[in-house]
């Protein structure tokens, strides 16, 4: 993993202000999907998998349209706030 570390960028937010974004833990979780840690990946950012659904699905509606496709798009996406939004409460209260 330390080869994909060091091409990763640093949260802005945290180093002026200390405080983690709602997107710190993105970079590592992805590294970490990528060596087959899957529980970690969770664990480091809740949202990766459905994120990763969300941009297939758009991905996929870009090539090739289908019926529904708005309606998944916007459900994914409400979905993934309210886990990001959600994840990072919780950080903050425990």
């Amino acid at each position: 993993m330390s080869g994909l570390e060091e091409y990763m960028l640093p949260c802005l937010n945290k180093k002026l202000f200390g405080v983690e974004c709602m997107g710190c833990g993105l970079q590592r979780s992805f590294s970490l999907l990528l060596h087959g840690e899957f529980v970690a990946a969770f664990k480091m950012y809740p949202a990766i998998y459905t994120l990763i659904l969300l941009f297939i699905t758009v991905g996929f509606n870009f090539f090739k349209p289908f019926k529904f496709s708005n309606k998944l798009i916007l459900l994914l996406a409400i979905i993934n706030v309210i886990i990001i939004v959600g994840s990072y409460t919780l950080k903050f209260l425990t």
